[in-house]
């Protein structure tokens, strides 16, 4: 349940896609995947996903993982010389990627089953709720710029793209800290695991 290497992209044109509710300026496209695992106990089910989950690193596999890509469409216009940025239109890409179960088991298993999946989606979300909260800060924080002596609006982009930057860091650091107070010894993953392969 670790989150993918993240993709910050700043463009300016059109931007295509089904777009779910967010802040006015903002969209996020939801995409989900799903890899099937099957097995006939706890620890057979963890098997399957540390052979099957999503790559994580080079050599690593995760039980589930988010990632996301953000798009940000920038319209200035300049006015004696002073550029100001008129419309700032951001889509966050989310991607998700769960396990899921593809043999019948037994019913204390699927039981086991249905709670460690809960705690994975909502680990997962998280993440996904962390990267909403970024492209609102990220919306405030280019909101009404503007740059004196800037015909050319250059500056301005260059001003929206170095704030767009430092919030995207300060909240990859929020996701990065997330995970590791997850994924700590006696952490919230490890007895998510722990109580699907228990006899």
């Amino acid at each position: 349940m670790r989150l993918a290497v993240l993709a910050c992209l700043v463009a300016i044109g059109a931007l295509f896609g089904l777009a779910s509710a967010a802040p006015a300026g903002t969209r996020v496209v939801v995409k989900t995947r799903t890899y099937h695992i099957t097995g006939n106990t706890g620890l057979a089910l963890v098997q399957a996903m540390d052979r099957k989950g999503p790559k994580h690193g080079f050599m690593t596999h995760a039980i589930a993982l988010t990632g996301y890509a953000v798009d940000w469409d920038l319209d200035t216009s300049q006015d004696n010389g002073v550029c100001r940025l008129r419309r700032a239109n951001g889509t966050l890409n989310l991607f998700y990627t769960f396990p899921r179960v593809a043999s019948a088991t037994t019913p204390t298993l699927r039981k086991r089953w249905t709670r460690f999946f809960a705690g994975v989606r909502a680990h997962e979300e998280t993440h996904g709720r962390i990267a909403r909260e970024m492209m609102r800060a990220t919306e405030r924080s280019i909101s009404g710029l503007r740059v004196a002596d800037d015909r050319s609006c250059y500056k301005t982009r260059r001003e929206a793209q170095r704030r767009i930057k430092a919030t995207n860091a300060a909240y990859e650091a929020k996701q990065l800290a997330f995970d590791a107070r997850e994924h700590r010894d006696g952490g919230h993953v490890q007895h998510l695991v722990i109580a699907l392969v228990r006899p």
